[in-house]
């Protein structure tokens, strides 16, 4: 899409924080979009364990949501979802640099995650925003509907901070 349509998109989304209220939207959008969902119990579990989360509102409504687990000097980003229908709109670039820029707020250095290698537009969405694939993880995924076996994990890194892409 063209960025005005990102721009007119992004400029009507609204961020914040992920709360206790938003867990049954947000386990629904996630049984839809991925082939081994988290459950609300995971999601729940996120919260316990102090991981930064972030939701997008569109028209109040949940299209978009992310977690991430800092650790000393890094961090892992271990959800970005955005919503089918929202899809190809700049969302998930967005929500990625938000994530990103309160990790490097909170000092991370560097940044992983791993992606099934089927997926495509997020490894392409990864690659632009200057994460390099440093490992695979073999069977790492649970097979997809309707495959034999499991699928490996795309383990990709990025630098942060000034000198860092983005």
């Amino acid at each position: 899409m063209s960025d005005g349509v990102e721009a007119g998109i992004e400029a009507t989304v609204t961020w914040r924080p992920m709360r206790e209220a938003d867990l049954p939207i947000v386990a629904a959008l996630e049984q839809a979009s991925h082939a081994a969902p988290w459950t609300q119990g995971n999601f729940r579990d996120a919260f316990a364990a102090g991981y930064g989360t972030l939701v997008g509102e569109l028209d109040f409504n949940v299209v978009a949501y992310g977690v991430l687990m800092l650790s000393p000097g890094e961090a892992q980003l271990l959800n970005l979802t955005v919503a089918a229908p929202t899809r190809r709109r700049g969302l998930g670039r967005r929500l990625l640099r938000r994530l990103l820029a309160d990790a490097m707020s909170l000092g991370a250095e560097q940044c992983f995650l791993e992606v099934r290698e089927s997926n495509h537009a997020a490894i392409a969405l990864y690659l632009r925003e200057g994460f390099a694939p440093v490992a695979r993880r073999v069977g790492y995924y649970p097979a997809p509907a309707g495959a034999s076996r499991r699928e490996d994990a795309l383990v990709m890194r990025r630098h942060l901070g000034r000198d860092a892409h983005g």
